[in-house]
């Protein structure tokens, strides 16, 4: 029963992810007074590209071609640990450190394909992707410790079953973790205000940097990835920082899950539609201000 669960998981992240990103669009496209693409685009996209002829350089090494295989694997294996339905359900990738780390191998391999065309863009999208990456992991890992440090578990399922419990003062250290692992969301799937992942201009993009190269079938892999990642950040931050509303049947949870992910990904949508992009050189501000204020939680869970 329990590898059930954990193809289900893997099973609705894979198909949901292209959706959460048209939610996102077709919710920016409606506060800026635009009609929008449907929420069904990111899975017309994903079609077309699967169908499309690949061009690979003759320059690039095995690296280029199996990265987009081990980026879009690493996303299928932390989904399998995602609390969505079953909350009981063991995956070895579902401790706190094995989840952040198999993130970090994602975006290493990522890095290492955009350097491994030899071309400028790749280069500096590779760099400021790993300095992100860097910054950004201090306060991802200590956010999920703290809360670990509160369920007295560093299983994210434990961690969904144990945390709505809490009530009164012990709901601050939580708030405070909350918002650090917003910050941390929002770096490590290249979203406002940190990167602009509608845009091929040199002075902004990170993602899209290091992609450049791709097209065809790998591209489709790298940018299903990208949706995988994206749903996955968003049902480990409503499940363990949110996690009222998980008892009872099985459709109970479920719809309440998808009703949290939705308010989840529309305030994705509204805060690219009032923030504006950082400078490259701010960025380091407010992935800092994510690791303080996980380290101010877990002092106040400790003291």
């Amino acid at each position: 029963m329990e590898w059930l669960y954990l193809l289900l998981n893997t099973g609705l992240i894979a198909a949901l992810s292209p959706l959460s990103l048209g939610i996102i669009r077709k919710a920016k496209a409606r506060m800026q007074n635009r009609v929008g693409a449907s929420t069904l685009q990111p899975y017309r996209d994903l079609v077309k590209l699967f169908r499309k002829d690949e061009v690979i350089s003759e320059d690039t090494s095995w690296i280029f071609r199996a990265a987009p295989y081990l980026i879009f694997g690493s996303t299928l294996a932390l989904a399998a640990a995602v609390p969505l339905v079953n909350f009981t359900a063991f995956s070895p990738t579902g401790d706190v450190l094995v989840f952040a780390y198999t993130l970090a191998a994602g975006a290493f391999f990522l890095a290492l394909a955009g350097m491994d065309t030899g071309g400028a863009f790749g280069g500096f999208g590779a760099s400021r992707e790993m300095m992100m990456v860097a910054l950004a992991e201090g306060g991802l890992v200590l956010s999920l410790v703290g809360a670990s440090f509160i369920a007295g578990t560093t299983n994210l399922a434990g961690m969904a079953l144990m945390l709505p419990a809490l009530s009164g003062g012990a709901l601050v250290p939580l708030i405070l973790l909350a918002v650090s692992f917003a910050i941390a969301l929002l770096a490590e799937n290249a979203r406002y205000p940190v990167d602009n992942p509608a845009t091929h201009l040199e002075l902004t993009m990170v993602h899209e940097a290091m992609i450049l190269e791709y097209s065809g079938k790998r591209l489709a892999l790298v940018e299903w990835a990208a949706s995988n990642k994206l749903l996955i950040f968003t049902a480990v931050f409503v499940n363990i920082f949110f996690p009222w509303g998980i008892a009872g049947s099985a459709l109970t949870v479920l719809a309440i899950f998808f009703a949290k992910i939705a308010l989840a990904l529309i305030s994705i949508a509204l805060l690219e539609s009032v923030m504006a992009k950082l400078r490259i050189f701010r960025v380091p501000d407010l992935l800092l201000s994510s690791f303080v204020l996980s380290l101010i939680a877990i002092l106040i869970i400790v003291v």
